[in-house]
């Protein structure tokens, strides 16, 4: 019984964090063909012109130099510029995430282009941000969707023009793309009412990046990176390896700018009326962030401030509330108001991590799931 136990662990483990290279030539390291690509630092792709893996229309440029993220190459997308590639799921439905690397396409321009990334039934746009990134690029993440069953997976990417006066735009350069695949089931452990409490499963890392993966907003739980949980304003996913995390391998950082930020999601199986316990860590992410945070937790309808003096060395505290449960799915969010910045002029803010919440005063009451009837009817079968 234990081996069978331990060989559903490990299942369940590879389907959440496992990630996979689906995509071809995705740091663009093989450069393209028929074209004099060595002869200068931007080439212009033409219709004589192949990309390893990738098909291209609009404005293209093959991009070589030291200073980008990966092996030194990388593509820019001009004046509608779009490049995509069809990839296979494989095996069962997953959610597939892409992280990627956006750089400024240029100095000196009176507006920069967003880069729109699309899925067969997903699309976001975004742009490279000043004051969110101490390194001359920024991590993204986008969630393509859940496919299985050997499925094709269009990616497509192309700029987005924000300003008529093509001449004096940036244009966005991409490089270092990665596709993680993630359980649609996100299994909670300890009782935790809440999924994926922990920030566990979400975007993958990009290898040679310190800087985390940027998540703009995403009001949808489903469609979110950050599984189970949706995105207010901007938040960094942050890893144990170049961050403090509290706890596991991944934490969020909230980053306030102009407006507020955060995270939002719900409890399972809770009763209306019930009492609860929300206990969270709340720290700083060990990246020279220094100031007075303040954090606005909302538990059902009972909210509160909680306020942490950070010196930007990786400090962390336990906070907790309780909270009676307005109805059978309580919301829980953490939002920030305040702007922090480092000594750098980079973003940064709270960290949050090990958000649990509990039926008060006990262990809590979880309805079986898929995963416990497989069990139960596995030990019927060994009866």
């Amino acid at each position: 019984m234990a081996m069978w136990f331990q060989l559903i662990f490990l299942l369940l483990l590879v389907s959440n964090c496992a990630s996979s290279d689906f995509l071809e030539n995705s740091g663009f390291e093989s450069p393209p063909l028929n074209s004099n690509a060595s002869s200068s630092a931007f080439v212009l792709l033409d219709q004589n012109s192949t990309l390893p893996g990738w098909t291209f229309q609009g404005t293209v440029k093959y991009v070589t130099s030291l200073e980008l993220p990966d092996s030194g190459h990388a593509v820019q997308l001009g004046e509608d510029g779009k490049i995509n590639q069809t990839f296979i799921a494989k095996g069962e439905d997953l959610n597939y995430i892409l992280t990627f690397a956006l750089i400024p396409g240029g100095q000196n321009c009176s507006s920069s282009a967003g880069l729109t990334v699309s899925g067969p039934d997903s699309s976001a746009v975004f742009s490279y941000r000043q004051n969110y990134s101490k390194v001359p690029w920024q991590s993204y993440s986008h969630n393509l969707g859940s496919w299985g069953n050997g499925e094709p997976i269009n990616l497509v990417l192309e700029s987005q023009t924000i300003d008529s006066d093509t001449n004096s735009t940036c244009w966005p350069i991409v490089d270092t793309l990665l596709i993680k695949t993630v359980g649609t089931t996100v299994v909670q452990d300890n009782g935790n009412l809440l999924n994926n409490g922990g920030f566990e499963s979400g975007p993958g890392f990009l290898p040679n990046s310190t800087e985390g993966v940027l998540m703009d907003a995403v009001p949808s739980l489903i469609q979110s990176a950050l599984r189970q949980w949706s995105v207010i304003g901007t938040v960094r996913y942050i890893d144990s390896e170049h961050f403090h995390v509290p706890e596991g391998k991944a934490a969020i950082e909230i980053l306030a700018g102009t407006t507020p930020s955060g995270v939002q999601t719900a409890t399972r199986d809770t009763s209306e009326g019930s009492r609860y316990n929300l206990t969270f860590t709340l720290g700083d992410a060990n990246d020279a962030c220094i100031g007075h945070f303040v954090v606005g937790v909302q538990a059902g309808s009972t909210t509160q401030n909680f306020t942490l003096e950070s010196n930007g060395t990786g400090s962390g505290e336990k906070f907790g509330l309780v909270f009676a449960a307005d109805k059978d799915a309580a919301q829980i969010s953490f939002t920030s108001y305040s702007v922090t910045m480092t000594k750098e002029d980079v973003l940064c803010g709270p960290a949050i991590d090990e958000v649990i919440v509990h039926p008060l005063g006990g262990a809590a009451s979880v309805k079986p799931t898929w995963l416990l009837l497989f069990f139960a009817l596995l030990y019927l079968a060994v009866l």
